[in-house]
């Protein structure tokens, strides 16, 4: 027993429990509005802020010692202050950094526990839509600052001659689309064409729709609902995966389907978690973060459909590769990534 080493990993521990407390703590902190609430910069009490958000003045100040404690906000002279730093990440949903609402995500993780344990001790198997409802909406809002951010500006542009086509008036497949924020962004940037939303969770379909008339782009936009192997419109110019093949059963399947479904010079826009191709190279936050998802939601939803390939979300780029080399692309290339996003390539 190496007593340093031991010691050593008791900190370690104890600080991760720490920051799976305080990710409650932020959950609970974004419901209320507390983030929102000291947006603006200015130093507050305890009291100050359970008046302004109308909540019990005693637990504001606990949640607000917490927050200190962590670093999470500034605290001087009794008062507590939040900086615009963490405001962006906490408070600002607008925020290509916002985090605050996809906590959600994790809150699920926890709630679904037991169905995890039973899935471990049988097949493996927990579909999407058994999880708890703040999976889908965490969901959501974990990735829609990303998309927003990312997907006009950098990503669409980096692929071959797509940007043209989408300007021109284009037609685009977005599959696994849940509350489709993706297909939303593309939608509001190229206002000339056309774009079909795909999933196979009937409550995401409906809260799609209402995304969609709610940003004011319902005439150009279709939302269904279909797995990604069984839509059956045809011609795209684009089809999109957005974090979600290494779901799927059989993605081979749906690269394969995807395939059948493009133009003859169509293009596959495949967006997956940043991963390296071996375990040794995603040590790290990144890959521990997707890796312990991918155990509760990514892994076992696929272990729930049909083949149950289970690529997990920490797939990497080569083995990707190899599903649309399969499914009978001849083209795929690394288009650009981001530190928690790999940007794919397909073309036939």
């Amino acid at each position: 027993m190496d007593e340093t080493r031991m010691h050593e990993f008791m900190g370690k521990l104890v600080n991760d429990m720490g920051g799976a407390a305080m990710i409650a703590s932020v959950i609970v902190g974004e419901e209320l509005g507390l983030y929102r609430a000291m947006a603006d910069g200015a130093p507050v009490t305890a009291d100050d802020l359970a008046a302004k958000t109308q909540c019990n003045p005693r637990l504001t100040r606990e949640w607000l010692n917490a927050q200190a404690a962590s670093g999470y906000v500034e605290y001087a002279d009794s008062r507590f202050r939040l900086p615009a730093e963490q405001a962006m990440a906490l408070a600002d949903e607008d925020s290509p950094v916002y985090v605050a609402g996809g906590a959600a995500v994790l809150a699920s993780m926890f709630l679904d526990k037991d169905k995890l344990v039973q899935a471990m001790r049988g097949n493996g198997a927990l579909a999407w839509g058994d999880h708890h409802p703040c999976m889908f909406s965490g969901t959501e809002r974990f990735f829609r600052p990303g998309y927003r951010a990312n997907l006009v500006t950098s990503w669409l542009p980096s692929l071959e001659g797509i940007v043209a086509k989408l300007e021109k008036g284009g037609k685009v497949a977005d599959i696994g689309c849940g509350h489709g924020a993706s297909t939303v962004v593309m939608a509001q940037a190229y206002p000339k064409s056309r774009f079909f939303g795909f999933d196979s969770h009937p409550a995401s379909i409906v809260t799609a729709r209402q995304r969609a008339a709610d940003a004011g782009v319902a005439e150009r936009v279709q939302f269904g609902e279909a797995t990604a192997k069984s839509y059956q419109e045809r011609d795209f110019d684009l089809v999109c995966f957005f974090d979600c093949l290494h779901d799927m059963g059989d993605p081979v399947g749906a690269a394969r389907h995807a395939y059948e479904s493009l133009t003859d010079k169509g293009t596959v826009l495949l967006v997956e978690p940043f991963a390296n191709d071996r375990l040794e190279e995603n040590m790290n936050p990144v890959g521990r973060m997707f890796y312990a998802a991918s155990t509760f939601v990514c892994t076992p939803n696929s272990l729930s459909q049909e083949v149950g390939l289970a690529l997990g979300a920490q797939a990497g780029e080569g083995r990707l590769r190899e599903v649309f080399l399969e499914a009978g692309f001849t083209h795929f290339r690394r288009a650009t990534e981001t530190p928690f996003n790999l940007v794919l390539e397909a073309l036939k």
